[in-house]
C-alpha cells in the first residue's frame, strides 16, 4: 500500500519555419535522457550492461522506479509493483537508488545546456526544454545544436540522450519520442498539423488516462477528433485545460520556456510493508510524510 501527499518525422532543419508569427519562429528543443536512472547504474558497474536492470526495491512491496531497456522489452516499467516485474521478467536484476549520483550526474548535463542558452526549463532529472532561438552560439540550425548537445552528453557522462526539436513546447516533447533511444526528430511548422491529427488523444503530453478516457467517452480519439471540437465545448468539458487542447489539436502552443519555473506542488511518499487497516498504524506512517511536506514547504 502506497501513501502520497498530494512515426518517424523526417530530419529537416528548423529553417524550413515559415515565418508568418513569432511562435512558429521558435526553435524548442526538448531533451530527455534514455532509461536514465538504469543507465547511470549500468555505466557505474560493467556486470549490469547488457542486461535488464530496475532501479528500486526488489521486496514484495517495492516499486520499479526505472527500467533498462533490456527489461523494458519484457515489458518492465517504471511505477509497476517490483513483483510484477519480476514475474515478466525473472533475470531482472534490481539496484537500489542513488539519487545523489543522478542529481550530480544532472548538474553536469544542465551545465552542458548551459552553454547554448539561459533558457532551460528543467522538468526532471532527466528531461528538459531549451530555447535556442536566440542561443548563445549564434547558431542557426536547431538540429545541429541538438546534435552537439547529445554528443556533448555522451563525452561528459557516457550516457546517451534523446532530442526532440520543433517550434512549441507541445511538439518538441512528442518529437523526442519519435527515435529514441540515442536519437532525435524534428517536427517543422509545416509538418505540425498534420503530426497532431493523426495522433491518438492518449499519446498527447498533458493527456493522462483520466482525460483520455473522458475524451474517447466524448468521441474523441484523435488530434483531428479534438481539432473538430469548438473551443466552447472544450472549455465546458475541460475547464481551464479547453484553450490548451485547442491550441496543441492544431499544432499550437505558446508557452514559453521559462527557466524560474515555480514549484506549484510537492509531496512525499513511502510504501508500506504490509497491508493497513486500522487508523493508528497508519498514521505512523502517514505522519512523518506530513512533516516533510511541511518542512519543504516553510522553508520555501
Amino acid at each position: 500500500m502506497a501513501t502520497a501527499f498530494r512515426k518517424q518525422i523526417a530530419p529537416t532543419t528548423m529553417s524550413d519555419a515559415p515565418h508568418d508569427t513569432a511562435n512558429r519562429q521558435r526553435k524548442v528543443i526538448h531533451i530527455d535522457m534514455d532509461a536514465f536512472y538504469a543507465s547511470v547504474e549500468q555505466r557505474d558497474d560493467p556486470d549490469l550492461r547488457g542486461k535488464p536492470v530496475a532501479v528500486g526495491g526488489s521486496e514484495a512491496r517495492g516499486v520499479v522506479a526505472a527500467a533498462s531497456y533490456e527489461a523494458r522489452k519484457f515489458g518492465v516499467h517504471s511505477a509497476m509493483p517490483s513483483i510484477t516485474a519480476k514475474r515478466k521478467c525473472p533475470d531482472l536484476i534490481f539496484v537500489r537508488p542513488r539519487f545523489d549520483v543522478y542529481k550530480a550526474v544532472s548538474h553536469q548535463i544542465r551545465e552542458i545546456f548551459a552553454e547554448y542558452t539561459p533558457l532551460i526549463e528543467p522538468l526532471s532529472l532527466d528531461e528538459a526544454y531549451l530555447d535556442v532561438t536566440e542561443n548563445l552560439k549564434g547558431m542557426d540550425i536547431a538540429t545541429e545544436i541538438a546534435l552537439e548537445i547529445r554528443a556533448k552528453i555522451k563525452a561528459a557522462t557516457g550516457l546517451n540522450a534523446s532530442a526532440g526539436i520543433s517550434y512549441n513546447k507541445f511538439l518538441a516533447k512528442m518529437a523526442s519520442d519519435l527515435n529514441k533511444p540515442n536519437g532525435q526528430a524534428v517536427i517543422t511548422p509545416k509538418k505540425g498539423p498534420g503530426f497532431v491529427e493523426v495522433l491518438p488523444v492518449k499519446k498527447f503530453h498533458g493527456v493522462g488516462p483520466a482525460k483520455a478516457e473522458k475524451m474517447n467517452r466524448l468521441g474523441i480519439e484523435t488530434g483531428a477528433d479534438l481539432k473538430a471540437r469548438s473551443l466552447e465545448f472544450l472549455i465546458d468539458h475541460f475547464g481551464k485545460s479547453g484553450p490548451y487542447f485547442h491550441g496543441i489539436a492544431r499544432g499550437i502552443d505558446d508557452r514559453q520556456v521559462k527557466p524560474n519555473r515555480v514549484r506549484k506542488s510537492f509531496g512525499a511518499e513511502d510504501t508500506f510493508k504490509v497491508d493497513i487497516h486500522s487508523f493508528d498504524p497508519a498514521w505512523e506512517g502517514i505522519r512523518p510524510l506530513i512533516e516533510k511536506v511541511w518542512t519543504y514547504c516553510d522553508a520555501n
